[in-house]
């Protein structure tokens, strides 16, 4: 029998970008990725300085431990499983190819996300933690997505938390015990 999916975004759930730009909350460790848009100097040094990132590596073996199948949803794609699934201690991972929609904003005001989600599931159970959905998007999957879906928002200043991963697991759990008594 198929888990459910965990969709994962990394900039906001993962990486807190939003906390104190001077404190690294604790916990985490710096990431330093260098930037594909970078333009380097003929001595080959880039002109922009590499994107810091801040993570947990507990994160990994707690997600992992959930009851999900994971699955990047993020735009690093697989850029994900270069930078982030090492240091999280997770094995590579699939991922949403956002295509064309990648940063497309919809004129519904619905998350660009959404729809390739609910598109992705395919009528599969599915969790997505992100610091971006609002109402529109809970009301679009309500609309076209006919299995459980929980769209679990994450506050960008301080990332997944132990709360995060505990509405996490019930969820889970519901929706295993809904698939073993229906």
């Amino acid at each position: 029998m198929n888990r459910p999916l965990l969709f994962l975004d990394v900039d906001g759930p993962l990486n807190p970008y939003a906390a104190k730009p001077e404190r690294r909350p604790d916990g985490f460790t710096t990431l330093r990725v260098p930037r594909n848009d970078a333009h380097q100097d003929d001595r080959g040094l880039s002109s922009r300085r590499p994107l810091r990132v801040w993570l947990n590596p507990e994160h990994g073996r707690i997600l992992l431990q959930l009851g999900f199948e994971l699955c990047w949803a993020t735009t690093w794609m697989d850029d994900a499983n270069r930078w982030i699934a090492p240091v999280l201690g997770l094995p590579g991972l699939p991922f949403v190819d956002f295509g064309d929609v990648l940063l497309r904003e919809r004129p519904d005001g619905v998350h660009w996300k959404t729809g390739p989600l609910v598109d992705y599931a395919g009528g599969r159970p599915f969790a997505w933690v992100d610091d971006e959905q609002s109402e529109l998007d809970q009301t679009y999957v309500a609309a076209h997505h006919q299995g459980a879906g929980l769209l679990h928002h994450v506050n960008p200043r301080i990332g997944l938390r132990e709360n995060d991963f505990h509405a996490l697991a019930d969820f889970a759990r519901s929706v295993d015990t809904s698939r073993t008594t229906g």
